[in-house]
This record gives C-alpha cells, structure tokens and sequence, in this order.
C-alpha cells in the first residue's frame, strides 16, 4: 500500500463544488491500493484571488500548508491544478528570495511552524502515471471502454511554467492513462488551452468563447466525452455548456468528466460512487454502451 500526504482543496473539498472529484478519487484510490492521508487543519492554498489582492498574505496560507505537510513527509498530492502550481509557485519562491522567505517564515513563526526543507507537491495525476503505472492500471480494468473516444484535456495549469510534471506544451500522461483503460484519446490540439477560469464571473462573453472554441476542437476531433484534470475547468465546461449553446447556436452534448470517474467506470465502479449523477451533462448516453 502506498501512501499519501493529501490536500484536497477548496473545490475538491467535502463542502466545494467539485466533490465529484474528491469521491471518485478515493474510490479509484482504494481499488489501487493507496491511501490519501488528509493534511490536518488545512487551510485554502491562498489561490489567485488572494493573491491579487494581497501577495504575501498569499505566500503565507501556501507555506502554512507546506509547513503543515512537512511534519507529515517529504511530499504532498493534490487534485487541483490551481493549488498545485500555488504551492509549486510558493517553493520557488522562498527558495529564490530570501527576503520572502524570511517574512513568510516570521508570519509562520507566529503560529507556531517553520518550514526549512521543502515538501514536493504533486497532482495525482503524476501519482497515477508515475508511481502506479499503466501497467497496473490496466490489470485493473474489468469493464471495456473500447471505442470510447475521449479528449484529454489538461487545462492551462498544471504543465505551465514546468515543474517537471509532463511537456508544458505537448503533455501525454492523460493520453496514455485513457490507452490503459482501453479508450481512445483523441486529437485535441486545444488540450492545455485555458478554459476561461473565473472570466465567467467578470467577463462573461470571453469566457463563454473560450468555452466554444474548446468544446468545438474535442468535438472535431470526434470525442465523446472530455475528461479533465481540473476541478474549475470541469464546472466550465460542464455547467456553462448550455450557455454556450444558447450564445453560439451550438448543439454541444459534450459529457465532462474528472478523469478519475473515467478510471473509475473502467474499474467497474458504480456510478454514484464516482458522482456521475452530479454531472451537468449526463454522461449516459455516451457510457451506456461500455458499462
């Protein structure tokens, strides 16, 4: 059995908007073999939003984690792509700039932490693919997703700016995950493109074309269904789609799965265990046929 320091996230939380995430990997999580040790006392990862509008208030919450994590063990996964760059970003940080560090530490000081050594973070993505391997992912498999033709989509995070994790222009751990699962994955040239992230709050016509722009590549390429490795572009892709439809006149019926409740459905697991049934586009129609 391996095991894990995790950070779930805000999203990914019992209480965010991506709990379908959080489930379906713990599901795919037992079926492997490994245990996700959640971080004690967590605290938000001081996201873009935070940063924004306060830096080092920002720098602080992420090392607060990264301290927290490194009683625990030299490394740290997490599902969500905007808190692994955060923490990626925040290491970087600290090591390049000693002023920084210094501040951080004495905010961390006042709570009683320090954090000296570093803590790796890793999405579970790169878990997956590394760590366990193809290999044992597929011995894993009981249902056939032969045929299913999936767009890999990893979003504009986790690759960029490079954190050793896959090619920041040309990722294919997603690509070789969905082959070990008996899938297909398409050609999807927009698949580190961004979704529109939080623009669908301020900027509503941009993130909604984007949006389109990335449903119409998956789309041409013949996908059934899109899978992704992040919480807020699933919500994107999957909640807005019908906005979309209505501002373009597309006729987009593009399912949007976690590519955890991917694996999952391979594995044989039932579809509330993986929370399909809080999908927005219902992916039935598309999975009947394989499960």
């Amino acid at each position: 059995m391996k095991e894990y320091t995790y950070f779930p996230g805000c999203s990914s939380s019992a209480e965010g908007g991506a709990r379908a995430f959080t489930s379906s990997l713990e599901a795919v999580a037992r079926v492997l073999d490994i245990t996700l040790k959640e971080l004690p006392d967590w605290n938000c990862c001081g996201s873009t939003p935070t940063g924004s509008v306060d830096e080092l208030g920002a720098f602080c919450l992420a090392a607060r984690n990264l301290a927290l994590a490194e009683k625990l063990g030299p490394e740290m996964v997490t599902p969500c792509s905007a808190c692994y760059v955060v923490f990626n970003h925040t290491n970087d940080y600290l090591k390049r700039y000693p002023d920084l560090k210094g501040r951080v530490g004495e905010a961390l000081a006042a709570g009683g932490l320090t954090y000296e050594k570093g803590v790796k973070v890793r999405h579970v993505l790169e878990v997956f693919v590394q760590d366990i391997g193809e290999e044992a992912i597929r011995a894993k498999v009981v249902k056939s997703l032969t045929g299913l033709k999936v767009a890999p989509y990893y979003g504009c995070q986790i690759v960029r700016p490079g954190f050793g994790f896959d090619h920041p222009e040309a990722p294919t751990a997603l690509e070789r995950l969905i082959t070990s699962l008996g899938a297909e994955p398409t050609d999807f040239p927009l698949k580190t493109r961004c979704c529109g992230g939080s623009l669908i709050i301020p900027e509503e016509d941009i993130a909604l074309d984007l949006m389109r722009r990335l449903l119409e590549s998956a789309a041409r390429g013949g996908a059934e269904c899109l899978v992704t490795v992040c919480p807020l572009c699933q919500t994107n892709l999957d909640a807005y789609q019908g906005m979309v439809n209505r501002k373009f006149r597309t006729e987009f019926r593009m399912p949007v799965l976690f590519f955890t409740q991917l694996m999952g459905l391979a594995f044989g697991l039932g579809e509330k265990e993986l929370g399909l049934d809080r999908c927005v586009v219902p992916p039935g129609r598309v999975l009947a046929a394989r499960t």
